[in-house]
């Protein structure tokens, strides 16, 4: 098996590490899953340097016996509500001979549409192009190769605090790993849930985990808007714990076990019994009222995704409709609450692609950042192999965050 990676999700609720491999047809094997608990991270951003390394280790450990694989590096992605993005602008002459476009002139014009002024607790983690312009014509998606004098290009730029990135930096080495590369979570669950024709026609991803909520707006296949909301399933096990006055694993195991989004859709309004606190009495609950404490939240974060794209400009052309994904979207009633609230066609995401191995523990949303994070390294190692003249901009841009991210820490 050749192409060996591994995906590590950190998340706010589990850690998650796959092992994956494609074959010598180049299909895509699941060689191996490792999840640990996570009680080290706070909104998708690390607050216990111990506690988060001693999650990846664990996660690490169940991955490589589950897969027979020694893991030395990770591709890791970062979330948190300390990621803001924004739209840029740079211009650049074309300055070879012929004046045709050559994979230098690209690269300095992505350079130029750096020079943004940031404070300086931030950086940039990822610069995405939307679309090139040479010599006033639009609408140009890889430019390598035309002929012209002015080049300009539209990108969106992603950042983060330093220190964030730092501290995910510091877990994982301290677990005994490298980073090979570090990934937006959103823009990594979009390659494990998207195909290219969603893409195309326009669709929001949002991804409902456990301390954060992602969303990301893709139109003409490229993201248009990103966004991260602090509010997520975690704040739904909250409500039930003190709404109900249970211990926090307890209210865990019903979110997942009997809880249900939408109240409409609670048919068997069963009666859930348990073991009462402190030697007092059980307690008695039907699930109609366990869903009456879980739909508020859930509508909370489906008003502030739909806040986040109208604020996008990209609301009447999600021909495709929002893909829900992440662990919250597991909770029963999800999707039929999001299509009330966001009042388009909604269906649940989950990753897809391979060919072998642990396919059926792997299909499920839960897991779609992890599976992303590998597939975002198999492209970006498939444009590298094939040289840089057939790579797309996307790609090659994004390929370069690894080396950023180590200048950050050499800097210290």
């Amino acid at each position: 098996m050749d192409n060996m990676l591994v995906g590590l999700d950190i998340g706010t609720t589990k850690i998650c590490a796959v092992v994956a491999g494609t074959d010598e047809n180049g299909k895509v094997n699941i060689l191996g899953l490792g999840r640990a608990p996570s009680d080290g991270m706070t909104r998708g951003v690390v607050t216990h340097i111990d506690r988060t390394t001693a999650a990846v280790a664990h996660a690490i450990a169940e991955a490589q016996a589950s897969s027979g694989v020694a893991i030395r590096s990770v591709i890791v992605g970062i979330a948190g509500d300390h990621i803001q993005s924004f739209q840029s602008r740079g211009v650049v002459g074309i300055s070879g001979p012929d004046h045709e476009v050559t994979r230098t002139d690209i690269d300095r014009l992505i350079e130029d549409t750096k020079r943004v002024a940031l404070p300086t607790d931030r950086k940039i983690i990822h610069v995405i192009p939307q679309e090139f312009i040479i010599d006033g014509q639009d609408g140009i998606y890889d430019p390598l190769g035309m002929s012209g004098v002015r080049m300009e290009a539209n990108v969106h730029i992603i950042t983060g605090l330093v220190s964030a990135a730092q501290n995910i930096y510091k877990c994982v080495q301290r677990a005994g790993l490298e980073i090979s590369d570090m990934v937006l979570e959103p823009l990594a669950s979009s390659y494990a849930v998207l195909d290219d024709e969603e893409k195309e026609v326009g669709i929001a991803l949002l991804d409902i985990g456990g301390g954060t909520t992602d969303l990301a707006v893709f139109e003409e296949r490229t993201i248009r808007h990103t966004a991260v909301i602090g509010v997520a399933g975690r704040k739904v096990t909250d409500d039930i714990r003190k709404g109900l006055g249970i211990l926090n694993d307890q209210a865990e195991r019903l979110k997942k076990d009997h809880g249900c989004a939408y109240v409409d859709g609670v048919v068997d309004n069963e009666l859930l019994v348990l073991p009462g606190v402190g030697g007092r009495p059980p307690i008695e609950i039907d699930r109609r009222i366990l869903a009456q404490i879980i739909q508020p939240r859930m509508e909370e974060i489906l008003e502030i995704a739909a806040l986040e794209i109208k604020r996008s400009g990209y609301a009447k052309h999600l021909a495709g409709g929002v893909v829900l994904t992440g662990g919250g979207a597991l909770i029963k009633g999800t999707a039929d609450l999001a299509r009330d609230v966001l009042g388009m066609p909604v269906k649940i995401g989950i990753p897809a692609g391979f060919s072998g191995g642990l396919v059926r523990e792997i299909e499920n949303p839960a897991y779609a950042t992890a599976v992303g994070l590998i597939y975002h390294g198999l492209k970006h190692r498939q444009t590298t192999a094939v040289g840089a003249g057939t790579s797309t901009m996307k790609e090659r841009t994004l390929g370069g965050v690894a080396r950023r991210v180590r200048a950050w820490f050499e800097a210290l």
